[in-house]
Parts: C-alpha cells; structure tokens; sequence
C-alpha cells in the first residue's frame, strides 16, 4: 500500500500528537499570561501624567484660592503635576458637569463647594445635566465655614434679639441682600425667616462685595455673609457681626456666638469645600487621593493658609463626606420646596 503522506493535522504518529499537545499547552499558557498582563488594572502604576483638578469657579474666587492651596503640596505628594484648571459659570454647575462627565480614570478631580453637589439638583431638576450622587464618587471634605449674619455699623440692631424685635415691628420694611436666588446667603435668610417669624424682602446682588456695599449704606439692612467679605468692614465698625451659623462658635470668629446659642437651636449654614472624582474611577485610585489630602489638609501649613480664609480644616473619609452631601440636599431641598423655587 502506498504511503499516504502527511495528514492536514500534522505528523500522525504518537510522538507528533505529543508535540502538537505540548505546543498547545505552550500557547494557552503564554495566552493567559498575556491576558493577565493585560488585565492588570490601569490605576497600579497611577498617576503616570498631569492631573488636572477642576475648579467650576473663576480665578481668585475662594474656591480656586482654596483649590490652590492643596493642589502643590498634592503634585509633591503624586510625584506628577497637579494642573489647576478653572471652568466657572452657572454658579459652578459648569464645572461640576464636565467633572462628573469626564473620564473616570483618576486624571480628572473636582475641587468644588457645596452648592453644586446639594442646592444645584433641585433648583435645576431639568438643565442640570448630572446627578451628584450618581456620577460622582466623594474623595473627602476639606475645609468648612460658618457665614456670618451681618447688619451695618450704624444699624440700631446691636444683637440677634434686637434685628428680630426691630423686623417684626417694622413687617415689610425690612430687606436683606444675597449673590442672588438659590445661593447659600438666600436660602439661609428663608430659613432664618421662618424660624425667627419675620418678613424680608429679598434684594439680589451679583457678588458678597456689592451686598457688605449695600448694607455699609443702609440700603438693605442685613445679609448671610461670607467671612472674608464681612469681617474686615466689621474690625473697622463698618459693619456689625450678629452671629454665625456653625453650630459651635468659630475660634476663627472668637466672640460671635453661633445661632444654636442664641434662641435657634437647629439653626444650621455652613459653607464647605470638598473634593469628588468622576463615578467609577478606581478604588484604590480614591483611596490614595483621600489619604494624601487628609493628610495635607491636617498640615500645619495648609492649616494656616485655611485660617486665612476662615475655613477650618476637616479632612473626612468619603462615607463621611456621602453622608454630608445626603443631610445637607435634604436640609435645603425642604427650604427649596417651600419657596416653590426653581432656577430651570
């Protein structure tokens, strides 16, 4: 019989099956090798370039002043620069968009205050364009102020007592300035309304400076104000501080009593900073990121340059900071809902 050639599978004998077996197990090893390096997550070498830490604010605003303040001693901790990038409008919403739409792949951090991540969802509930608990993950808070209820230095109002007593006396003529409807100042005067039990016509300004203006003249006679606006009119007597609205007393604000010791004992508004990432950016990428800004915000010398702001340290883990988005959205939705406010 004659000899049929070689087969299409190869040597047909004993010895090449045995080599065909041992190239195939050759090659499925060498392949899951392969697939393993190349499943090996992306973060384990994080950061290998910049990281661009998104401020929905503009330059010089406190936000960026603050933003700045961490992102050095953070680029000298990562080893990789850490890029300030400003992208304001629409009370932050701008920025806060672009932030929870980008890539979730630890080159994209949001640096932004509370409003964007607890008013913004119910004042926009059509234009917003994201949701704060759904497209960002927490990485920590940073820094948290009280705002200071301030009247003018000739105002006839020399506590939180008498601004009361004088409103209700005088219903319907008194007013109060905010940076303009759905903002922290105006909110926090609603509320104050209704618990205190009096009636101010709201007047909006388009920043602090223009309202701490307007009272210095008494053309409104009081506002919600951010320390570093107020305090400086107020050394001068230019302006009169009531109280502020932490629930404790400020060692930055040392002789103005918080609210809660003055006959409001829920009274709550306090401005805060906090960093977030882009839902779904690696674990391990978060942890990281929390643990290198808890520790630069605990530093003395970012401490320092906090206090210079009024803001007060207060690094927190990412549970703490959810945990503080969730009560605060619920604390100002029902003040929202009241007002039948909607910005859309």
């Amino acid at each position: 019989m004659p000899y049929p050639g070689p087969s299409r599978s190869g040597d047909p004998s004993p010895a090449g099956r045995a080599a065909r077996r041992l190239r195939a197990g050759l090659a499925s090893l060498l392949a899951g090798a392969a697939a393993l390096l190349g499943a090996a997550p992306a973060h384990a070498d994080w950061p290998e370039r910049p990281i661009h830490l998104v401020v929905p604010f503009p330059a010089g605003s406190s936000p960026d002043i603050l933003a700045r303040t961490i992102a050095e001693p953070l680029s000298q901790s990562l080893g990789q620069p850490v890029v300030v990038e400003n992208k304001p409008g629409a009370g932050g919403n701008i920025g806060t968009r672009f932030a929870a739409q980008a890539r979730p792949d630890g080159y994209t951090v949001l640096y932004t205050i509370n409003g964007p991540l607890v008013t913004a969802p119910t004042l926009y509930k059509k234009t917003l364009g994201y949701d704060p608990m759904r497209d960002l993950a927490p990485v920590t808070l940073v820094a948290t102020s009280p705002n200071v209820l301030v009247v003018g230095g000739d105002s006839p109002a020399q506590s939180l007592d008498d601004f009361v007593r004088l409103a209700r006396e005088q219903a319907g003529k008194f007013n109060y300035g905010s940076v303009g409807p759905g903002s922290s100042a105006h909110l926090a005067m609603e509320m104050f309304k209704q618990e205190a039990g009096v009636d101010l016509l709201h007047v909006p300004y388009s920043g602090f400076p223009q309202v701490i203006t307007a009272i210095i003249a008494g053309d409104v006679q009081a506002g919600f104000m951010v320390p570093a606006i107020a305090m400086p009119q107020v050394r001068e007597g230019k302006a009169r501080a009531l109280a502020i609205t932490s629930r404790q007393a400020s060692a930055l604000l040392p002789g103005i009593a918080p609210m809660t010791e003055l006959g409001y004992p829920d009274f709550e508004s306090i401005s805060w900073n906090a960093v977030l990432v882009p839902a779904g950016t690696p674990q391990p990428v978060v942890d990281r990121l929390n643990r290198e800004l808890v520790r630069i915000v605990g530093s003395e010398a970012v401490r320092k340059l906090l206090d210079a702001q009024y803001f007060s340290a207060a690094g927190s883990s990412p549970q703490e900071l959810a945990e503080l988005m969730r009560a605060e959205k619920a604390r100002w939705d029902a003040v929202i809902e009241r007002l039948q406010l909607s910005l859309d």
